[in-house]
């Protein structure tokens, strides 16, 4: 885990510090860290005294940043930097000045830590809101609930933008967001408006919009989309530019016989193949797509021929068209490297 978040502070220092702040909280409340481990992270995270205490008690623990324990009382510190619960437990960061940009999040996740440690947080419901969601197995009611204590409406619409730890962020989008475990790896997810403007990420997935007890599909759909990037020629993919296409890829399973994915698989081994088919699904005709691949359109003829002998049906005839794009979008799929963890920058 440290080496991961090192490696994220090394690609995006911008966004890396809260994804450090959940990542490190997850691995602290599943090690049942004590509660002075838990603000000594805080306190280290945020560079200022962490403090906690019951409310009904006058004692407080007070921890620096090194760790080291404070004596004293409970100082008076704003609002902001002060998170009390309903279960009468009270956490607060001694700054001088106003709020750092992550202290929100900081206080949210060691309030919640603090919580778990001191067995006021029932087991199911450690799991964080988004987490319940975004699961297709939660209920209806569930998800409503869930979305509702992260602040979004039951009549407004949403997307869900997914990404790697490690992606680079130009700007970051406001939102509710989190890191949820798949079986891809760990993906940062916000929650976007659907009004909301084009996020400028690197590589990136954008789901389809939806009402908040359906966002678990357009998380599952945002996650294809990522799948399907491929930096930094296309760094980033709104399921929108595919229609229900990613929802169909999304519900099919990878391991599936499926006939013309396998002989696409044999296209890609010429090196014009995939480039070719990339060229035909952009275009309407055989001699826009020889302008769109950069050769004569006689030759991009040849290459079609191959192609068509290749998968066994005329790819510009008919649901040919259909069949061409559903395999090709598949084949990236199942060979798609965009979630592996890059090099470090030299």
């Amino acid at each position: 885990m440290q080496e991961l978040l090192g490696r994220i502070a090394r690609l995006d220092p911008s966004a890396s510090l809260g994804l450090r702040v959940i990542a490190c909280f997850d691995e602290l409340v599943v090690g049942h860290v004590n509660t002075r481990g838990l603000l000594a992270a805080a306190a280290s995270l945020a560079g200022c005294p962490a403090g906690f205490r019951r409310i009904s008690e006058a004692a407080c623990v007070r921890v620096g940043p090194k760790g080291d324990l404070l004596d004293g009382p409970a100082p008076e510190v704003p609002a902001a930097l002060r998170l009390t619960t309903a279960d009468g437990l009270e956490v607060w960061l001694e700054r001088d000045g106003e709020p750092a940009a992550n202290d929100g999040i900081t206080l949210e996740r060691l309030s919640l830590a603090v919580r778990a440690r001191h067995g006021l947080v029932r087991r199911d419901d450690i799991r964080r809101h988004a987490a319940i969601m975004l699961d297709r197995q939660s209920s209806a009611e569930e998800r409503v609930a869930a979305a509702e204590a992260l602040g979004l409406t039951v009549q407004g619409e949403y997307r869900i933008a997914a990404a790697p730890l490690f992606a680079q962020w130009q700007q970051h989008p406001g939102g509710p967001e989190d890191v949820i475990p798949t079986r891809h790896g760990p993906m940062h997810v916000v929650v976007l408006p659907a009004a909301h403007d084009t996020v400028v990420a690197s590589p990136c997935g954008l789901g389809t919009v939806t009402p908040v007890d359906r966002l678990h599909e357009s998380f599952r759909v945002a996650v294809v989309a990522l799948r399907l990037c491929s930096p930094p020629e296309e760094p980033l993919v709104d399921a929108h530019a595919y229609g229900g296409l990613l929802s169909m890829l999304a519900d099919t399973p990878e391991d599936s016989h499926q006939p013309d994915v396998e002989r696409m698989a044999e296209v890609a081994t010429r090196p014009w193949g995939l480039s070719t088919v990339a060229a035909l699904l952009a275009t309407q005709s055989i001699r826009e797509a020889a302008r769109h691949a950069g050769v004569h359109h006689s030759t991009l003829q040849s290459r079609v021929d191959v192609v068509s002998s290749t998968l066994g049906f005329d790819p510009l005839d008919g649901l040919g068209r259909a069949r061409l794009g559903i395999a090709f979008l598949s084949h990236r799929l199942r060979h798609s490297t965009v979630l592996e963890l890059p090099p470090p920058a030299s």
